[in-house]
């Protein structure tokens, strides 16, 4: 079949380079392009794609220029999340001609707006960020902990004094980090160049750097705090008598006490289970019950690390207590960790226009959704007609009523068709 002189095409292809190449700044679709310039020659009226999951449709302005395709129109809407309009809104020229968009859904103030469900939702709809989240923030202050000198911000009279003390405390741990740790200055350092790779290419790498170095700084701030609050908090309960009161097992010396003294052994049969098992039959129950215990180890740690220092400490304390560290410190920092990152996919969709896919991605918006029905009338003219639903069905059950209430027929009714 050969295109007539007067006949009219539409070219679908499978992504909207017109946007995607003026959004990356690059020249994609060069085969497709030739096609339409040089053999179809204005004979293009629509080209459709999907891929980018909204719909926005522009038009050719009125110009005595020659306009090579007439109207671009983008449906992605059937896909697995939603993506934003407004990212794309200043998108005016594709191949010499100037386009003006004529629809865009959801609204570009609505799709700006649904970009602020990365600070409310973020971490209810990623929950499993939080565990490489929590991970990476006890990375970044592991160097620091015990803090040994912290009297200072406590004996502080006024609030203000205490801030002040706690801000310039952080400022010296964040130069620590840099001049004499190995792990915190590793795992910043890391961090560091990932966030750099994790800014889209599109902008310079003045721009990039700027935005992953506040990134990380916000990070890194952020879990200096946590670090210096739970010490903060630790060292009051040793200064009120409520932590380090009794060594390392204080809760199996009591149930040693109270079992000695309610169930009394006079036939040895405990000395002799404790030869048998070859001491584990004390030890599980004493190890197991300091797993219930962990502030008391970390508080007596600390004393002990404080006094003596690090080498002092054999590799099992040392492991059991950063082990327990760790453990309150990842409940301490992920909601923390999800925050942070949520502002951050905010600002940069909505300030910068960067992190597109990853800002929508992460809300996993099942609504607005539509389709685009073309129908060819009989005198050649193109009908086009786009049907969207804003909020898509939740727990839907396909089926008819059968047989009476509550039963459902084993096969579903095909929808009716649409006219």
């Amino acid at each position: 079949m050969q295109v007539g002189e007067n006949d009219s095409v539409i070219i679908v292809t499978h992504e909207p380079n017109w946007l995607l190449d003026w959004y990356w700044k690059e020249t994609t679709g060069k085969n497709v392009s030739h096609l339409i310039q040089d053999y179809l020659n204005g004979r293009c009226k629509l080209r459709m794609a999907g891929d980018l999951h909204h719909f926005m449709r522009h038009s050719a302005t009125p110009s005595d220029k020659p306009t090579f395709v007439e109207h671009l129109l983008v449906n992605g809407c059937g896909g697995a999340f939603l993506h934003p309009t407004h990212v794309f809104k200043n998108f005016e020229r594709f191949s010499g001609t100037t386009y003006e968009c004529k629809a865009a859904y959801p609204s570009y103030e609505e799709s700006s707006g649904i970009a602020l469900g990365n600070i409310l939702k973020f971490r209810k709809k990623n929950w499993q960020f939080d565990i490489i989240g929590g991970f990476i923030y006890f990375i970044l202050v592991f160097s620091m902990f015990p803090q040994c000198n912290l009297v200072h911000i406590l004996n502080e009279e006024t609030w203000s004094g205490r801030l002040q003390s706690f801000s310039s405390t952080i400022w010296s741990a964040l130069l620590f980090i840099f001049e004499h740790s190995y792990v915190s200055s590793v795992g910043s350092l890391t961090l560091l160049m990932a966030s750099y790779s994790f800014v889209p290419s599109k902008l310079t790498r003045k721009k990039r750097a700027i935005i992953g170095g506040l990134h990380v700084l916000a990070h890194l701030t952020a879990a200096l705090v946590l670090m210096l609050l739970m010490e903060l908090g630790i060292e009051i309960c040793i200064r009120n008598h409520l932590l380090a009161t009794s060594g390392y097992h204080p809760l199996y010396d009591w149930y040693r006490s109270m079992e000695s003294e309610h169930f009394p052994d006079p036939t040895g049969l405990r000395t002799r289970l404790e030869q048998w098992t070859l001491g584990l039959y004390p030890a599980c129950i004493k190890y197991l019950m300091s797993a219930f215990d962990v502030p008391e180890v970390m508080a007596v740690t600390r004393i002990n690390i404080c006094k003596n220092g690090m080498m002092s400490l054999s590799r099992s304390v040392l492991i059991m207590y950063y082990t327990s560290v760790f453990i309150y410190f990842w409940i301490f920092s992920t909601p923390v960790v999800s925050l942070i990152f949520g502002s951050y996919l905010y600002i940069c969709i909505n300030w910068f226009h960067i992190h597109f896919d990853e800002a929508f991605s992460s809300l996993r918006i099942a609504n607005y959704k539509s389709f685009t029905r073309l129908h060819i009338k009989k005198d050649g003219d193109l009908e086009i007609f786009t049907l969207a639903v804003d909020k898509g069905p939740k727990g839907l059950e396909v089926g008819s009523q059968v047989g009476g209430r509550g039963k459902r027929a084993s096969s579903a009714q095909p929808p009716p068709e649409i006219p």
